[in-house]
């Protein structure tokens, strides 16, 4: 069987050891971005490869760029195949917030042509509370070779995005906190706002008070409500960089809402061009 979306512990569990899984730790933190190392070293799941948000999942940042660009599709190609992962092999990504990060390499690889993947669903607490184990020894992981398919429509630059706004020809979902959206706080980009036309969708309104993500049908409603009579493929997703916009469409997909697009640079490069128009406040 395929997982393309979500997994649960118990069912990973019973696949640790088998050479056609691969686990990738996702786990970080914006404002430590060593944390996540750290964590992996003093323990993980069994099996399990480490993936930086920076030095991994993203290219580095460039004067006009966001804060997590996306990496060009050969050198993420070698990263996955350094890590064990080709065509055959199923991979299960996880972290420790919610999916958060998980979900960044889960649409990376989905990006890329890579249907057999999934997040754990309630990540590193859902294991724990599960009583599965956990080491600190790394892998030694044969390479493998990586094929990669990018889908040339999964994306959408600022100036297609701005055009498809100005003929309300998409919905824009922004998974940021409301406070950041609206323009109260801005710890980590330029201005502080959104961007004009936007929706805000924060990626927790996804997840139950126990880290997993909602069942298939109240997902399916929230998201719907959000997009007001659009079609999935007419939803642009978005963010502060490009990560936790992943968590959205990742939860369409569960929801059975697939083909929406991911703006990479989100917030963060939007926000850097004094010519680009902000809004504040909330949406409508």
């Amino acid at each position: 069987m395929t997982h393309r979306t979500l997994v649960d512990a118990a069912t990973l569990a019973a696949r640790l050891g088998d050479a056609g899984w691969r686990l990738v730790d996702c786990r970080f933190d914006l404002a430590k971005p060593d944390a996540g190392l750290a964590a992996y070293r003093e323990s993980h799941l069994p099996g399990a490869v480490y993936a930086h948000l920076d030095h991994d999942l993203s290219a580095p940042r460039t004067e006009r760029s966001g804060r997590h660009p996306l990496p060009l599709p050969a050198a993420l190609a070698h990263t996955f195949g350094r890590w064990g992962i080709d065509a055959d092999v199923q991979v299960v990504a996880y972290d420790d917030s919610a999916g958060m990060y998980a979900a960044r390499l889960w649409w990376l690889l989905r990006w890329l042509g890579h249907e057999r993947v999934a997040v754990l669903d309630g990540g590193l607490r859902a294991w724990r509370e599960g009583g599965h184990p956990l080491t600190t020894a790394e892998p030694s992981v044969a390479p493998r070779v990586f094929v990669a398919n990018p889908r040339p429509r999964a994306t959408v630059g600022a100036d297609e995005l701005a055009g498809l706004l100005e003929g309300d020809a998409c919905r824009l979902l922004d998974a940021r906190a409301a406070e950041r959206f609206e323009g109260r706080v801005e710890p980590l980009d330029p201005k502080a706002g959104h961007v004009p036309g936007a929706r805000n969708h924060p990626y927790t309104r996804n997840l139950g008070d126990d880290g997993r993500f909602l069942p298939e049908a109240q997902l399916r409603e929230r998201l719907l409500e959000r997009l007001r009579g659009r079609g999935p493929s007419e939803v642009v997703s978005m963010c502060g960089s490009g990560v936790t916009a992943c968590h959205t469409l990742l939860a369409l997909e569960i929801a059975g809402l697939p083909g929406a697009r991911l703006y990479p640079g989100s917030w963060s490069e939007w926000s850097r061009d004094p010519a680009r128009p902000v809004a504040t406040g909330p949406a409508e």
